[in-house]
């Protein structure tokens, strides 16, 4: 079944839970592509973390930059995908690969199959005091939007429940 889901909210709101446990209700194979790369102790104690969330019946994709290309070379085998998640992705290209961000909306926009995208929702914290984090939080603000537009469900996750943003709750 297509559709496209974007899982928003705050760190350690439950927003990965969600996405894995809404894809394990769907049928077909399971793709994981997962943004993040090991940045120190603490994200290599996360990564590993989530890695044990997933059951075997996954496929792990692992890609930072390059979303659009890695999701239409995952979409025609599978009966849904995960992406893990868009704010390290934002990171990623925030150096001049916005491009990025236009093929990765595009994919989505033509997967033949189900999505779920994990985000952080970053417009109602604090203002980054420096230059370059008002600019990670603009451009994530963005992202967040160009796949709200395309998706048929938002959901926000607030303390562990989902709240629908658009469309509904699974």
């Amino acid at each position: 079944m297509r559709s496209i889901t974007l899982v928003l909210g705050g760190v350690r709101s439950g927003k990965s839970r969600y996405a894995l446990s809404l894809a394990e209700s769907m049928a077909g194979p399971r793709v994981f592509v997962a943004t993040a790369y090991v940045s120190d102790d603490e994200m290599a104690a996360k990564i590993a973390r989530h890695k044990l969330e997933r059951s075997a019946a996954w496929t792990t994709v692992e890609e930072t930059t390059e979303l659009g290309r890695a999701l239409r070379d995952v979409v025609g085998t599978a009966g849904v995908v995960v992406v893990d998640c868009l704010t390290m992705f934002a990171a990623s290209v925030m150096e001049g690969r916005e491009a990025e961000v236009d093929a990765l909306v595009e994919a989505l926009a033509a997967a033949p199959c189900a999505v779920v995208v994990v985000s952080n929702e970053v417009g109602s914290g604090v203002v980054p005091e420096y230059a370059s984090g008002r600019r990670y939080r603009d451009l994530l603000g963005e992202i967040n939007q160009r796949v709200a537009r395309v998706a048929d469900d938002v959901i926000l996750m607030v303390a562990g429940l989902p709240l629908a943003v658009k469309g509904r709750v699974a």
